[in-house]
């Protein structure tokens, strides 16, 4: 072994970090993989049929991009498919991952210029999925409209603050930057389909970022200067005027309500005759026949009631009382 390759062994730690985002990846060379790829790999994806006239014109560019890297690219118009394919030439095992991003981010309507800056080694993609996020489709509209906001003015302040190339398309949203900014713009985006508005963590992203220009403020806790976001939607159920208590929980069933026979045989009625049960209830018919027609004379001879008379006030003495008293004084 080297002294060189010594004093890198030495340089590694198992330590934990800080600061993980500080940390810097070392270039991957053709030094380091001389023998090449064992096996061809490649990947396909299907594009629609509006992106065919477009991929078309510049396939002799993703071709060129391509070859730099010892990948081949192969459009298909008949099938609306594009793969990306692996070479005895090829020393970099990942570089076919990110041409597949590549070929992804360009059949969602990202353009090359863009598209191509995925083969960087400090460049990544996300493609999130906010099609299953809201249910309803006049909710998601609007909440998809507020992450786009007026002529576009809320994702140009987000691709600002985050260093990331962001679109909005369909069910999808397509970023493409460094890993960082990607993890934020995944957060805003899940946030406001959420009904959080963006604003919240634009707002957040500008602070954190005067604030990482203060090295007083480099070990202190943020989260004082950060705007909090409250919920303020209540539920728009109706309430019930009259709301039933719960009743205690009991592990034994309730008792069986009693059947008609039940009854009949507490009270004696099963016993009965069919003439004897018919003059009871005939009886009982004209039992309240009788109650009705009492509370019926009842009413009609309230208006015939003489009301109360009040007797002599004793108001009517004063002024006499008051008279002598002024006599007096006089």
């Amino acid at each position: 072994m080297s002294e060189s390759e010594h004093e890198e062994n030495e340089k590694i730690s198992t330590e934990p970090v800080d600061n993980a985002w500080s940390l810097k990846i070392p270039e991957f060379k053709p030094e380091d993989n001389p023998n090449g790829m064992v096996e061809e790999s490649s990947f396909a994806t299907l594009f629609p049929k509006y992106r065919e006239k477009y991929l078309n014109e510049i396939w002799p560019l993703v071709r060129e991009c391509l070859s730099e890297h010892h990948l081949k690219a192969e459009l298909d118009l008949v099938e609306g498919s594009m793969v990306v394919k692996t070479t005895r030439k090829t020393w970099d095992p990942y570089i076919v991952i990110k041409a597949r991003d590549m070929i992804k981010l360009m059949a969602r309507s990202v353009p090359f210029e863009q598209a191509r800056r995925v083969l960087q080694d400090e460049i990544g993609c996300d493609i999130i999925k906010i099609g299953s996020l809201v249910h309803k489709k006049d909710k998601f509209v609007k909440r998809r409209q507020r992450l786009i906001g007026p002529n576009g003015a809320t994702l140009k302040s987000i691709e600002l603050l985050t260093d990331c190339y962001v679109l909005v398309q369909g069910n999808t949203v397509a970023a493409l930057g460094p890993y960082k900014g990607l993890q934020q713009v995944r957060d805003i985006v899940i946030d406001t389909m959420n009904n959080v508005h963006p604003i919240y963590n634009i707002k957040a992203l500008m602070i954190k970022r005067e604030l990482m220009n203060d090295p007083k403020l480099a070990n202190e806790d943020w989260s004082r200067f950060l705007p909090k976001f409250k919920n303020k939607n209540i539920s728009k159920r109706k309430q019930p005027k009259n709301k039933k208590p719960k009743k205690e929980y009991t592990p034994f069933p309730p008792a069986q309500a009693e059947s008609k026979v039940d009854k009949q045989l507490a009270s004696g009625e099963y016993f009965l005759s069919k003439e004897q049960k018919q003059a009871r209830k005939q009886q009982e018919r004209n039992t309240k026949q009788s109650e009705a027609a009492k509370k019926q004379e009842e009413r009609r001879n309230q208006d015939f009631v003489p009301p109360t008379e009040d007797g002599p006030s004793t108001s009517r003495k004063r002024p006499a009382e008051d008279s002598k008293k002024w006599m007096s004084k006089r």
